[in-house]
């Protein structure tokens, strides 16, 4: 379940989030007691963020901002660059709904399977390294873009293209750690690093022999 509440249909706190809910779920459902969604998910990705109204209204207009067709970066390039934000940042829910997303676009499967691994896959072409390349320096390295990468994807993409890329590569960053963070949709899952308790019998302290130790 996830860490904040889930607001009800009866408790939505604007038109907005009620549209919303309609359009997402059907008028007929209360999406914080029947869950589900088309993509599998549990849908309560849209009920904790409706504890906000505007927080709500301004993650949705996100939405609409990167898939309108005024942009004017190739729609499998965004989409690449998601997909590997959510990669990377280890948010299986951006990752799962943008690999759907690039296979509506009809992205071949080879493709889609390699993003985690594209370093060492041959499958993508220039334009593509490039994307993943930078996605990489946007998520893993905060920004720190090497001149050499961004004079290449100066070579491949105009002004305007590479700002789009790198705001909403970076919201897509933000939307992957705010979904770890709250534990929504397929991001709900326990901490995997834990310590693993020694056998019966054993307690549960190692000791290392070192210059202050006896031996």
């Amino acid at each position: 379940m996830p860490r904040l509440r889930e607001v009800p249909r009866a408790e939505a706190p604007s038109a907005f989030v009620t549209t919303m809910y309609d359009f997402i779920f059907g008028d007929d459902r209360d999406p914080a007691v029947d869950h589900g969604t088309d993509t599998g998910s549990r849908g309560d990705w849209w009920t904790v963020f409706a504890n906000s109204a505007d927080v709500f209204q301004h993650a949705v207009a996100g939405f609409g901002l990167y898939q309108s067709p005024h942009r004017k970066l190739p729609t499998s390039l965004r989409e690449l660059a998601q997909t590997r934000a959510g990669w990377t940042v280890g948010a299986r829910f951006v990752f799962s709904q943008h690999c759907k997303s690039l296979r509506g676009l009809g992205v071949p499967e080879q493709k889609i399977a390699a993003i985690p691994h594209w370093p060492a896959a041959s499958c993508f072409d220039e334009a593509e390294r490039r994307v993943l390349a930078y996605a990489d320096c946007l998520v893993y390295d905060r920004g720190r873009v090497p001149d050499g990468l961004f004079d290449q994807l100066k070579v491949h993409f105009d002004d305007e293209q590479i700002l789009e890329l790198t705001y909403i590569t970076a919201l897509y960053l933000a939307h992957a750690v705010m979904s770890r963070a709250l534990r929504v949709e397929f991001d709900d899952v326990a901490e995997p690093v834990t310590e693993v308790a020694a056998p019966e019998g054993k307690d549960n302290v190692l000791r290392i022999a070192g210059p202050d130790t006896p031996g």
